[in-house]
């Protein structure tokens, strides 16, 4: 019974990732436009794939992904390349113990030691401050952005592994990007967002 329903769950979200990232006119010069909400479009390489994991929670999939598909799909996986574009439902649990989200602190939802957003094998640590601005997203938008020098420890917390998090909040519009890989092009991508 719960492998029918696994495979019933991986061949519905194999379903909606097409959906999402259906080829649009863009496509023919190797990129598309992906609708998100509040009118926000970001046209991006037809390579990356727009995936719904509930509601206001949408990763833009880069690059490799081993949780694609499975139940460990979800924003405390580890190892998927992408960004997040979040909505309201996912701020108001975007803090520790679950609080609002508070860009001064950074995206972390969690009550517990929570995995490295690179590898399985290593735990969060700290997230510091490491620069902060206005950020341009498409014409007549601008996003609070914060960069976070992550770290990735182990077992007796030693520092095993850095990263970087990204994020562009749009506060009137509730829309939080969160990228925790560097993306290649993202912040180029955002300027030249489009508003319907």
């Amino acid at each position: 019974m719960i492998g029918k329903t696994i495979a019933t769950a991986a061949a519905g979200l194999a379903v909606l990732t097409a959906t999402l990232a259906a080829p649009s006119a863009a496509s023919a010069s190797g990129t598309e436009q992906v609708h998100l909400r509040k009118g926000l479009t970001l046209t991006i390489p037809s390579s990356w794939k727009a995936v719904q994991a509930g509601t206001d929670w949408t990763r833009v999939v880069t690059g490799s992904c081993p949780s694609l598909g499975t139940m460990d799909f979800g924003f405390r996986d580890a190892g998927c390349h992408g960004f997040w574009v979040l909505g309201p439902k996912a701020l108001k649990i975007g803090n520790h113990t679950f609080q609002s989200y508070n860009p001064r602190y950074g995206f972390d939802p969690a009550t517990d030691v929570s995995v490295c957003p690179r590898t399985v094998r290593l735990y969060k640590g700290t997230m510091k401050l490491a620069g902060k601005g206005l950020r341009k997203v498409g014409a007549g938008h601008r996003a609070d952005y914060h960069a976070w020098a992550g770290t990735c420890v182990d077992k007796k917390f030693r520092v095993r592994m850095r990263y970087s998090q990204r994020e562009w909040y749009l506060p009137t519009s509730k829309i939080l990007i969160v990228d925790q890989w560097n993306t290649p092009g993202l912040d180029g991508i955002l300027k030249q967002a489009t508003w319907n």
